[in-house]
C-alpha cells in the first residue's frame, strides 16, 4: 500500500460506494453499471468466467436482478471497512480494500446474511468522475482452504 489519502478524497470515495451499491440495491442497473469504465473487468470467485467490459457486466448484473426480482427477494450490500490508497504515488488511481456483507429479505421477511466479500476495486477518474477499472470479488463462502 502507498500514498496517504486526504480524508476529504476518502469521503468522496464513501459516498461514490453509497450511491454505487444504492443503485444496485434499488434495481438501477443501468446506473451501477455505468459506475465502470468501458473496459473494465469484474472478477469473483463466484462465477467461472470473468466479465470484461461494461456490456458483460452489465448483462450479469441484469439477470441477477432479475433473478431477485422474479422471486421478490431484495438484496441489500453493506459495505464497511473502506481502506483507500494511492496505487502509487504519482498517480491518481487508487484502489479500495472493502468487506460486503450481503442482506437478503424475502416478502415478509426475515432478513438473512447471504454470504459476506471482501472486495478490491481499482478506481480511476475520467471527466472528473470516479469509475471502476477492475473488481475483485471473493464471497468467503466460496474460498478454499
Amino acid at each position: 500500500m502507498t500514498g496517504h489519502i486526504p480524508a476529504q478524497l476518502h469521503t468522496d470515495i464513501s459516498l461514490f460506494y453509497a450511491r454505487h451499491m444504492r443503485a444496485m440495491d434499488e434495481g438501477r442497473v443501468a446506473d451501477w453499471t455505468s459506475d465502470f469504465t468501458e473496459d473494465a473487468i469484474f472478477i469473483t470467485n463466484a462465477r467461472p468466467d470473468h466479465q470484461i467490459g461494461r456490456s458483460q457486466i452489465a448483462q450479469g448484473a441484469h439477470t441477477a436482478a432479475q433473478a431477485l426480482n422474479d422471486v421478490g427477494d431484495r438484496r441489500r450490500h453493506c459495505l464497511t471497512n473502506l481502506e483507500v490508497y494511492r496505487v502509487n504515488p504519482e498517480s491518481t488511481d487508487i484502489r479500495v480494500h472493502s468487506y460486503a456483507l450481503i442482506v437478503r429479505t424475502p416478502p415478509n421477511g426475515p432478513s438473512a446474511t447471504e454470504f459476506l466479500c471482501t472486495c478490491t476495486d481499482e478506481l480511476t477518474t475520467i471527466d472528473g468522475r470516479w469509475l471502476i477499472m477492475r473488481r475483485l470479488v471473493e464471497r468467503d463462502d466460496l474460498c478454499g482452504e
